[in-house]
């Protein structure tokens, strides 16, 4: 993973973080998304939340998507901002072709092509100042009927395929995960997953860390990532279910 995939893989989901997609961002003061937690337990996935979920189905807009997307307030201590350079995704392609789905989440594109996407950046307010202050990024995608289904099938089977890790290619060269598994997936939605790609970063590991929360046509990726240690970073089980309460 050379450091300008890991600018790719933030600044298409973490903007907040200080590796920055296309920019010349440095490796100083890498503290955001990181919080100490012991490895979960992996579970199956995707998961039906243990209440009934339904949904009209309907296949958002942009406009109707930055409408539904959480604002600050929505979770207790967590400000809400537009993802600065949300428009721009990361251009890694998986070596292995099984592997692809993880990567097109990596780069902040996921596959299928959606319809509509609106990004976020959530921080905690309560942490400011603290080396291990928690920013998740939020991607909201829409997609046809049917068709939001397969980007959690795919990514499901990319995690089975690819636990041994991947390799990517783009622009700027080859990057390396050395490890992807699965986490205890969010009470969340119709279904969900949770997974963990290990990168690397100029020799240490990096863990991020995505959910996937699916309600009718709509997907909701977040992701955080930890650039302290190697510890998995944790994403507050709030976000994802005030989210998905948001979904039609």
């Amino acid at each position: 993973m050379k450091a300008r995939s890991v600018r790719a893989a933030a600044a298409a989901v973490m903007a907040m973080v200080v590796v920055c997609l296309t920019s010349a961002c440095g490796a100083d003061g890498v503290d955001a998304g990181k919080t100490d937690v012991a490895d979960k337990k992996p579970g199956a996935s995707p998961t039906v939340a243990n209440r009934p979920v339904s949904s009209n189905g309907k296949t958002l807009s942009k406009g109707e998507l930055e409408k539904v997307a959480l604002v600050s307030g929505d979770v207790p201590d967590f400000v809400a901002a537009p993802l600065e350079g949300g428009e721009e995704t990361g251009e890694e392609r998986a070596e292995q072709p099984e592997c692809q789905a993880l990567a097109a989440v990596i780069n902040g594109a996921p596959e299928p092509t959606p319809t509509a996407t609106v990004q976020r950046t959530l921080t905690d307010q309560s942490e400011e100042g603290t080396d291990g202050q928690t920013v998740v990024t939020e991607i909201l995608t829409s997609y046809p009927k049917g068709a939001a289904v397969r980007v959690l099938r795919g990514v499901k089977d990319a995690i089975g395929a690819c636990a041994g890790g991947f390799r990517t290619t783009a622009g700027d060269g080859a990057s390396t995960y050395t490890e992807v598994k699965e986490l205890t997936a969010p009470k969340a939605g119709q279904e969900a997953l949770a997974y963990q790609v290990t990168g690397s970063f100029e020799g240490t590991k990096v863990p991020l860390v995505f959910q996937l929360v699916r309600t009718g046509s709509t997907v909701v990726i977040l992701y955080t990532a930890n650039f302290l240690d190697s510890k998995t970073p944790e994403i507050p089980a709030e976000i994802a279910t005030a989210q998905a309460a948001k979904l039609p």
